[in-house]
């Protein structure tokens, strides 16, 4: 039995692995750029998320990269060692991958160079996180997963830090892409949907894929019946690869989509699970929010 009706899905996908670079790049002695940094990591995630072309085939719309302070500071030189340069940071990598350009005047002409030369690698799904440094003309992006925690809390402990996350969020208001949304009350935990939330993440992790869809159709509001939640409104966030609910969330909000499920005064309560690969270093999180009739 499915509830068509007043359904939202966002999903939210991050993280693989490279090396571009050449040259030595020394962000300690870059000008006060942060300002076009913040612009070119905001062109960047407009391209992943408008679903271009790339090599003359059309790509499916990426998830936004989330700003990371540590790795905007990495000083990356030839023969360095990236593991230690990015430990030395502050930042456990599973996988990264870097470039560096010489030229682009601004944001907008650095991106014209990444979607030309690179378009491959800004639309790839498998980041989470970005960081960008400026040096006069020249320009440096490091894109990485980050390695899964190893203390993290049971999957409801960690689910109801999120939700105390999410009603942070809630507390005021926000624009979401074009959307602005008032504050909202704060949610309510809601046993049934962390279930469905559980089984969601348990089921991408076990089959390795990720998508609102299961592999035999089944979508949230499936889910949802599935373990007894009768609901008006329902809805569904995906997350893959941070370890924190505050890093979850935080991804969440650079996404329209996921930012207005979390914002939509119309739900009234949630639940939320993660659930891990280690082998792959994979870590999906599912958060369903409802409405219960």
């Amino acid at each position: 039995m499915s509830h068509p009706s007043n359904v939202a899905k966002f999903a939210l996908i991050p993280a693989l692995v490279g090396v571009l670079s050449s040259g030595a790049f020394s962000p300690a002695h870059a000008q006060n750029a942060a300002g076009d940094a913040e612009q070119l990591i905001h062109l960047v995630n407009q391209y992943r998320e408008s679903g271009a072309s790339c090599d003359g085939a059309r790509r499916d719309g990426a998830a936004p990269l989330a700003p990371d302070d540590q790795l905007a500071q990495v000083n990356l030189e030839p023969g360095s060692s990236w593991q230690n340069v990015l430990r030395e940071a502050g930042y456990q990598a599973a996988r990264v991958q870097a470039l560096q350009l010489s030229g682009p005047r601004d944001a907008e002409a650095a991106m014209d160079a990444l979607r030309d030369r690179y378009c491959a690698l800004m639309l790839d799904s498998a980041f989470s996180d970005i960081g960008v440094s400026r040096n006069g003309n020249q320009w440096q992006l490091v894109m990485a997963q980050p390695l899964v925690a190893d203390d993290m809390g049971d999957w409801r402990a960690e689910g109801k830090a999120l939700l105390e996350e999410v009603n942070r969020v809630r507390q005021q208001a926000r624009q979401c892409g074009d959307q602005s949304y008032e504050a909202a009350a704060p949610l309510k935990w809601s046993d049934l949907l962390g279930e469905a939330a559980l089984a969601h993440s348990r089921d991408m992790a076990e089959r390795g894929y990720f998508s609102h869809g299961s592999p035999e159709g089944k979508q949230v509001s499936d889910r949802a019946v599935e373990q007894g939640y009768d609901f008006r409104q329902i809805g569904e966030n995906l997350g893959f690869g941070q370890s924190t609910p505050g890093q979850v969330v935080q991804g969440w909000l650079l996404s329209p989509g996921h930012c207005a499920n979390l914002m939509k005064p119309g739900y009234t309560e949630m639940g939320a699970a993660y659930a891990l690969e280690r082998a792959d270093n994979a870590i999906y999180w599912t958060q369903v929010l409802g409405r219960p009739r």
